[in-house]
């Protein structure tokens, strides 16, 4: 049966499209299920409506909440050697990789709509730490309010599709489309292009592909692959097994472009429990000012361990380090 959609009713849809905030996007929702026929041809699409309905009170609730305790919630503090926010539509596996990869608190699901609020959690590429954020689903009719935000903020943009799902070719093309809306190109380079006046905004990214072990996976990676004609790079992995989270791991420390130092206290051993992490290019002093500013005002000469010296050699302020070089500095 014919949905007969009325004027009305398309006026409030638009509305809904447009609207920028919970409150309008709200207010859209319910002037649609108000004028929608009532008839068993809108059945679907009535409990549609009634979900982002929920879904759509949800979130408000969730701002106010935010606005009254002065925090906004999509805002999370970035730890580690950087933020990688995992994006994608309902059901692509994003907590299912955050749950494999951390200890943080996902929910796991073969439902939609598990993730409310971001997740962040800490995976680890052997010692650098590696924050990873599940974000709540996106849809071309829904981006959670702060989202764009975060994805702004963020040092990765990882965009998370399913190998197993019929559509995935349009839920990829779906949240670039919605990154294309909001002026934002991903780009899979360590070294990012300088702004130019009115360009997108240029962020690392990267497309994650998940359930690389499901009996379609060959097929639709081939096709997402000549979507994306190499614009973008794609790592295809499985949470379920495991497999090829560990290459998902080091692609994303490349694309960091940060290097681990270990400190050496004079006369002692290194401590390589937790490296120092720097951009890549970094100095020996820039080294000691990130260890403290006293250290780097005091600095006379450093010892270096690593690939790219001689043991113990001796250097200046301004040589540069490379990746788990050891670092003896002198005052």
């Amino acid at each position: 049966m014919p949905a007969n959609l009325t004027p009305d009713y398309q006026r409030a849809e638009r509305r809904y499209r447009e609207a920028e905030t919970p409150a309008d996007k709200l207010a859209a929702l319910e002037e649609m299920l108000r004028t929608i026929p009532k008839h068993k041809g809108t059945d679907k699409l009535q409990a549609e409506l009634k979900r982002k309905i929920s879904q759509a009170r949800e979130n408000l609730t969730a701002q106010k909440k935010a606005a009254g305790a002065g925090k906004d919630p999509f805002h999370v503090p970035r730890q580690g050697a950087g933020q990688v926010v995992l994006i994608g539509v309902p059901n692509v596996g994003k907590s299912a990789i955050v749950e494999a990869l951390t200890e943080a608190p996902v929910k796991v699901a073969d439902f939609p709509y598990t993730t409310h609020a971001p997740v962040p959690g800490m995976a680890y590429y052997e010692d650098a730490p590696i924050q990873l954020v599940d974000m709540p689903p996106m849809t071309p009719e829904h981006v959670p309010g702060g989202m764009i935000g975060a994805i702004r903020n963020a040092d990765i943009v990882a965009v998370v599709a399913n190998l197993g799902a019929d559509s995935v070719l349009d839920d990829v093309d779906a949240v670039l489309g919605i990154l294309r809306e909001r002026n934002i190109q991903l780009l899979s380079e360590p070294i990012l292009p300088e702004p130019e006046p009115e360009a997108p905004l240029a962020k690392r990214g990267l497309l994650v592909a998940t359930g690389c072990d499901r009996d379609n996976a060959a097929g639709n990676l081939e096709m997402l692959t000549e979507l994306l004609d190499n614009r973008i790079k794609t790592v295809a992995v499985s949470a379920a097994s495991g497999e090829h989270l560990d290459v998902l791991l080091r692609t994303l420390f490349e694309l960091l472009h940060v290097l681990r130092v270990y400190a050496k206290p004079p006369g002692k051993p290194p401590d390589k429990s937790a490296p120092f992490i720097l951009p890549v290019g970094s100095t020996v002093l820039d080294l000691a000012t990130h260890i403290h500013k006293e250290l780097a005002s005091s600095f006379k000469h450093a010892r270096l361990w690593g690939d790219n010296v001689f043991p113990g050699q001796h250097v200046h302020h301004d040589h540069i380090l490379h990746d788990k070089d050891i670092a003896e500095i002198h005052m």
